[in-house]
């Protein structure tokens, strides 16, 4: 992916020393900064991809998250307590994307400049997949055991992973318009 993070430098609210534009603290004075305008990606640590580590994505939010969470900042100035919930509300929105493989796929087709609505998800123009998920929607509701609705939910999800693997291959070719017509 060709997605780069520029590193701008920014004065510190506090004391005016530089500061990198996707710094947590500042290195001079040490007072947590705002969460700047930077990607989700490079908010996590982690690189512009469609395949995820979520285990490594949950570490880095967990490690972001105790170190910028607002009860530490109990004691600090209330711009301090407004940056810290700042950051922390930006971290939580990164990660919810990123956790997310549709959410994923679409913030990174737009981040790659390929915007994706995701509003028109529940809208299904295509009347062969709106005719298999009404037979889906039926199947489901005249299941009468448990194993039925076992199984159905087992074929769902086998769907899943496989438009997920579609959408995984398609950001490793480059294909922008194969990734957005699965996502």
């Amino acid at each position: 992916m060709n997605v780069s993070a520029v590193a701008a430098v920014v004065p510190c609210w506090s004391c005016k020393g530089p500061v990198a534009s996707r710094a947590l603290f500042c290195s001079v004075c040490g007072a947590v900064q705002g969460p700047g305008a930077i990607d989700h990606y490079t908010r996590l640590g982690m690189t512009p991809t469609f395949d995820v580590d979520l285990d490594e994505l949950q570490r880095q939010y967990f490690g972001f998250q105790k170190r910028l969470h607002p009860d530490r900042f109990a004691a600090k100035s209330s711009r301090e307590k407004a940056l810290s919930q700042s950051q922390a509300t930006a971290l939580n929105e990164a990660y919810e994307t990123l956790k997310d493989p549709l959410k994923r796929a679409a913030y990174l087709l737009n981040l790659l400049g390929h915007p994706v609505d995701l509003t028109a998800c529940g809208t299904i123009n295509d009347r062969e997949l709106l005719m298999e998920q009404m037979e889906k929607r039926e199947a489901l509701s005249e299941a009468t055991t448990p194993e039925q609705v076992a199984k159905l939910a087992m074929e769902n999800e086998s769907e899943v992973i496989a438009c997920q693997c579609h959408i995984s291959a398609a950001f490793n070719a480059a294909n922008l318009e194969e990734a957005a017509h699965f996502a």
